[in-house]
């Protein structure tokens, strides 16, 4: 069976998962700088400690720097050893404020579990009203099943007690083995047969063998499938397929429970 690769929102999320861990290493490695619990308290002496965050175990600011231009500011982040700092702090006019601390796990899955959540409100939604595998790229496809010439082993030997139809459809066939024998005599081809009787007679068996005798591609599709919620995603699902098996002619196209679309119309 022919394999269709479709759009999955799975690779976008696995993206941008990737992305954000490659931004939260590159901003961590070159915009903060990590420095010893005594250079701080260095700093902070020296009055070179602007403002800080403090949580339980890490203190995290802005410190002056020196440079040819004069004192620049700069990240920095320490892990936290004295208890007493805030008389210390006070002392020397710095900044300072308490800070819950944070991971970067926990940051990304506050707003990666709602995303998720809507994505999978988003995909029962979807599946539900139009009855397909969910996403904005395969809405309006088909769902046909799609098999190879190699891939039938059906033949007309592998049906019995319809002789009437078999003797009916060689026709068919010779057009789809030859079709230039026909067209020369300006024969053309009809354009569709129907199959009429109770399920389980053999009608899906012998559209295959048909396929299978004549080596072309057969796809395989029901008619409940072209009725939907949504307006025009039945005739838009009706294009898509005859705009494959046009690809692949020639083939043959095989819609079982086609009384379902004259059903649904009140027919």
């Amino acid at each position: 069976m022919e394999k269709h690769q479709k759009f999955s929102l799975w690779y976008v999320l696995i993206g941008i998962w990737v992305v954000l861990i490659i931004q939260n290493m590159l901003i961590a490695f070159f915009s903060i700088q990590t420095i010893p619990y005594s250079k701080f308290l260095k700093l902070l002496k020296e009055n070179k400690i602007i403002e800080v965050a403090i949580t339980a175990n890490k203190i995290q600011g802005k410190m002056k720097v020196d440079g040819a231009e004069g004192d620049k500011e700069a990240l920095f982040r320490t892990i936290r050893v004295d208890p007493d700092l805030s008389e210390l702090l006070e002392q020397h006019g710095v900044v300072f404020k308490g800070e819950i601390e944070s991971t970067f796990v926990r940051d990304l899955l506050s707003w990666v579990i709602p995303v998720l959540l809507l994505a999978g409100v988003w995909y029962f939604v979807m599946k539900r009203l139009t009855g397909q595998q969910p996403g904005f790229m395969t809405i309006g496809k088909n769902k046909a099943r799609i098999y190879m010439e190699n891939e039938l082993n059906v033949t007309f030997k592998d049906v019995a007690g319809v002789e009437e139809a078999k003797q009916e459809l060689v026709e068919i066939i010779e057009f789809l083995k030859e079709p230039a024998k026909f067209t020369e005599l300006g024969g053309k081809l009809p354009k569709g047969v129907l199959l009429v009787g109770p399920p389980g007679t053999g009608k899906t068996l012998l559209a295959k063998a048909v396929a299978g005798e004549s080596h072309v591609p057969f796809f395989s599709m029901s008619g409940s499938e072209f009725v939907e919620m949504f307006v025009g995603l039945g005739a838009a699902r009706v294009r898509d397929l005859f705009v494959q098996a046009k690809q692949k002619a020639p083939c043959i196209i095989f819609i079982d429970e086609l009384d379902a679309l004259g059903k649904a119309r009140g027919m």
